[in-house]
């Protein structure tokens, strides 16, 4: 039986309106983010700390990581063609990539320095300021990352929520520097170096997590729930007796699945495609996030038969 495929319109203009949450969430995000490294950078500039510093510097680093992730949603929008048959839903997880590399340089920039300060300590001034641009940090770092976290989740953008992953770390980091504050505050200057190695470590941490996010779609991961999610919307499909393979991947924000159904041996090619587009409309339906689906229709009998026979020889295991 020929494979069957459908687009459906409405999932068309749901991807598109997807994207432009996405572009909305990272405009926004960007403009909080910057206003906020701002008012650091003139602190820093005034006191001298070097955890402020390597806080500063982080939410610079994130905040420029809506550049790629724009031009990725921007690029996801173009339509298929004869060289990118499956779109240019790729480019999301290209820019996941990228954010990686911008979390990896903000870590060693803000470990350099702060190594660099331990070895020459230096006076703090203007403590208080310090401990308010951390509390600027902190809020608005916090706002940015459950606001990229929830639309990411929603529309299953896996490197948005790895930037949100990303911007709550900066948030919590900038709770750390009120620790070198208050440590410089008492006459421990150390206090501020020794903070900022801490903020190094927990942007390792933020690293491992984003990266291990971007690994899953790079290597096609799904949550397993999804499939039996799908097994069971075929599987109530009226025709269809038995449930095959059920293959599930993300392109971009958007999911696509490749499924096997078993159908009555002795159903006509007609009605065989009819259970088919069925199955196909049930999916799209209702498992949240599919685009599009390939459904394949295999006879289910007569005993001992082998509709594959010639096909053995040349499927992996």
């Amino acid at each position: 039986m020929t494979p069957h495929s459908h687009d459906s319109a409405t999932k068309t203009d749901t991807a598109l309106e997807t994207s432009s949450r996405g572009m909305r969430v990272l405009g926004i995000s960007f403009a909080v983010l910057m206003f906020t490294a701002a008012v650091q950078a003139v602190i820093v500039v005034a006191s001298g700390s070097v955890a402020l510093l390597g806080d500063t510097l982080h939410n610079v680093a994130d905040a420029l990581t809506a550049v790629p992730l724009a031009i990725a949603f921007s690029l996801g929008r173009r339509a298929a063609n004869r060289r990118f048959t499956y779109g240019y839903g790729r480019a999301e997880d290209l820019a996941g990539i990228v954010i990686v590399l911008i979390i990896t340089a903000s870590a060693a920039l803000a470990g350099y320095e702060a190594v660099k300060r331990l070895l020459d300590p230096q006076d703090i001034r203007a403590v208080g300021w310090v401990a308010a641009a951390a509390l600027i940090g902190f809020l608005g770092n916090e706002w940015v990352a459950r606001y990229r976290i929830k639309v990411g989740r929603e529309i299953g953008s896996a490197a948005l929520v790895a930037d949100g992953l990303h911007a709550r770390t900066d948030g919590f980091t900038s709770l750390a520097v009120l620790l070198g504050a208050g440590g410089a505050a008492l006459g421990f200057p150390i206090a501020d170096p020794v903070v900022g190695l801490l903020i190094t470590v927990a942007i390792c941490f933020v690293l491992r997590d984003a990266a291990r996010e971007i690994y899953h779609r790079l290597m096609d991961a799904v949550d397993p729930a999804l499939v039996d999610a799908a097994e069971q919307i075929l599987a109530r499909v009226e025709g269809v007796r038995r449930v095959g393979s059920v293959r599930l991947r993300w392109i971009g924000h958007t999911l696509h699945a490749e499924v096997e159904i078993l159908v009555d041996h002795d159903m006509s090619v007609v009605d065989a495609h009819a259970v088919a587009v069925e199955a196909e409309h049930r999916l799209i339906h209702d498992l949240a996030r599919l685009r599009a689906a390939t459904v394949h229709t295999d006879p289910d009998g007569p005993p001992n038969a082998d509709h594959h026979a010639s096909l053995t020889a040349h499927r992996t295991r």
